[in-house]
């Protein structure tokens, strides 16, 4: 089944896409600053996200592991 129609992994597909681009952008700022427009300013609007509400994300991550643990 496609994580488009699975409502559990759509969440984690963007969970994993916000992580990752706070993590790529902590150490590569300036790729991802020049980029804000089109395609790539998902990535950065998704860096802003995961910069600026942390605590929530990681408790959603949290979660998603736990429920992924016992389903």
């Amino acid at each position: 089944m496609s994580a488009l129609f699975n409502f559990q992994s759509l969440l984690l597909v963007i969970l994993l896409l916000i992580c990752t681009a706070t993590y790529a952008h902590a150490h590569a700022p300036a790729i991802m600053d020049r980029n804000k427009h089109g395609f790539m300013g998902v990535f950065w609007k998704a860096a802003r996200i995961g910069e600026r509400l942390s605590p929530y994300v990681s408790l959603c991550c949290a979660a998603m592991a736990v429920s992924l643990f016992f389903s």
